[in-house]
């Protein structure tokens, strides 16, 4: 048997296979596919400050936010390596106008899986040396295995998730993913490059003392998250809550997840669907939040439950310890 105490993660994979509701090897494959990808990005990453690797692109993305030069480099390397690897059939991403089809030369259109990937998460933060990480969901595809993907294959709701994760950069690199059946990290030693168990079943605990929202833009919020803000600082019981925002989706909900806390991007009167996106932030957010005891929701239903309507849609997100996330709706409910 393996000791558990230094599983790498290609181990604990293969440990674990079992578990897994498809076992042919093919999730296993994607997930390690992943796994080198970001090996290359957080190289890349590590090394920004000394190379012209920062700063904008000079181009916007559909969602008509400035690139960032590592931006492209995470997203081009994360696709070649999937293509590259013949174990997915679709690959939508936030820097893509459209989804890729793919099909292996001598498969016809036979891989099962398709991955929706935010490539450079806080990106915005590359220059400043904060933290930025990889968001990645995967699902099995809904159209007949032997034709080209169509946009059905992305539409999914989250709940038909098979396997989700996130790679953190920061002071060390982290890979957390989920495949239904519990949260768990691995912590990159740079000397071997290797993933090692370094954060076996991870859990939110039940409740936190901390939220995590941009508050400059407390007057666009609707009234129900101004409530909640205000009852998070006021001077009763546990509370005042902390507030920690870093800006970075994945560096916030880790923080959370390890402390306890929730995360907020409501809509507002300037973003009036929200800013983060259903399918590549949200949805896999949502599925590691739930199998790691917490929860997720847009204010009012569960995120997991949401059908998509399109690829880059936005949604409202709350996300964190469940007994907060629940407070969270309360005050939303009553507004």
């Amino acid at each position: 048997m393996f000791d558990k105490q230094r599983l790498t993660m290609g181990e604990f994979i293969i440990a674990n296979q079992e578990s897994f509701q498809y076992t042919s090897g093919e999730l296993s494959r994607l997930l390690n596919g992943i796994r080198l990808a970001a090996k290359v990005v957080n190289h890349e990453v590590n090394k920004a400050g000394l190379v012209d690797i920062i700063g904008a692109a000079g181009e916007t993305n559909i969602q008509g936010e400035n690139q960032q030069k590592l931006d492209v480099l995470a997203n081009e390397k994360f696709i070649e390596t999937l293509k590259n690897r013949e174990i997915v059939c679709g690959i939508a991403s936030e820097e893509e106008d459209d989804f890729i089809s793919i099909n292996s030369f001598d498969k016809q259109h036979q891989n099962k899986y398709v991955v929706l990937i935010d490539p450079l998460d806080g990106s915005s933060n590359i220059d400043v040396n904060v933290s930025v990480g990889t968001i990645f969901s995967i699902y099995r595809r809904v159209t007949p295995v032997g034709t080209p993907v169509t946009l059905e294959d992305f539409l999914q709701p989250g709940k038909n998730q098979i396997a989700a994760g996130y790679i953190i950069y920061g002071t060390s690199t982290m890979y957390v993913y989920t495949t239904g059946h519990g949260v768990n990290g691995f912590t990159l030693n740079p000397a071997l490059g290797t993933f090692y168990l370094s954060h076996p079943n991870m859990q939110f605990p039940e409740t936190g003392q901390i939220y995590s929202v941009n508050e400059g833009n407390y007057i666009h919020f609707p009234q129900g998250v101004k409530d909640y803000i205000k009852y998070c600082q006021m001077e009763e019981g546990d509370r005042p809550y902390t507030s920690r925002y870093i800006g970075s989706l994945v560096s916030d909900f880790h923080r959370n997840m390890i402390k306890g806390g929730i995360y907020m991007y409501p809509k507002s009167s300037k973003a009036h669907n929200g800013k983060l996106r259903l399918l590549y932030e949200c949805n896999p957010m949502a599925f590691l939040a739930e199998q790691a005891n917490g929860k997720a929701s847009d204010g009012f239903q569960r995120i997991m439950d949401i059908q998509p309507t399109e690829l880059h849609e936005r949604v409202p997100f709350f996300c964190g310890s469940k007994k907060m996330v629940e407070k969270a709706e309360e005050f939303m409910a009553n507004a």
